[in-house]
């Protein structure tokens, strides 16, 4: 890539690996996806009462197991988030390719679930579908023109050479031999 897309980061903006840190939104978006997951976790460590915190959060206990489903495609995302490092296997690096795909088809996913939950069953009201609904605009408006989520996808990490590891170790007091 050029130096230009780079011309308005810091050094504390890379990784290990000197590519571009992910986009910080796009960890937002994705605790959105996956919130029904996050609140299932914070109920299970809720050792009095296990379905209350769900219960509080999701009146309807029919939407908290359709928001499940729809995080489905956003626990894809975190397992190639995490997967995402040099010598990755090919399927992880084209799985990467489409994460900005996949993370707009999970909000979309996930939105439709939350229609469907109105008009067919009833689970919630208006206000809150169209707050949902402008929740996943803005956060597809966000990905669409987020130039740094935009450098993450054209890049991927590399094994660093090791000769600049070795200086790099030796300028902190960490070479050992």
């Amino acid at each position: 890539m050029s130096a230009k897309y780079y011309a308005n980061y810091l050094p504390k903006h890379f990784d290990n690996f000197d590519c571009l840190k992910l986009a910080p939104g796009i960890y937002v978006i994705l605790l959105f996806v996956l919130r029904a997951y996050i609140i299932w976790i914070m109920s299970v460590t809720n050792m009095r009462d296990n379905v209350g915190f769900v219960q509080w959060v999701y009146p309807q206990t029919a939407l908290f197991y359709l928001n499940l489903a729809s995080g489905v495609i956003g626990l894809f995302i975190v397992l190639i988030l995490s997967l995402r490092r040099p010598k990755a296997k090919t399927w992880v690096r084209t799985c990467w390719q489409k994460c900005k795909f996949l993370l707009i088809l999970a909000l979309i996913f996930d939105l439709t679930i939350g229609v469907l939950g109105y008009f067919l069953w009833q689970l919630q009201s208006l206000v809150w579908i169209l707050m949902h609904f402008l929740v996943v605009l803005s956060a597809v408006a966000y990905i669409l023109s987020s130039k740094r989520f935009t450098i993450n996808i054209a890049e991927f990490p590399e094994a660093l050479p090791e000769n600049n590891t070795r200086k790099h170790r030796k300028t902190k007091g960490l070479e050992i031999d």
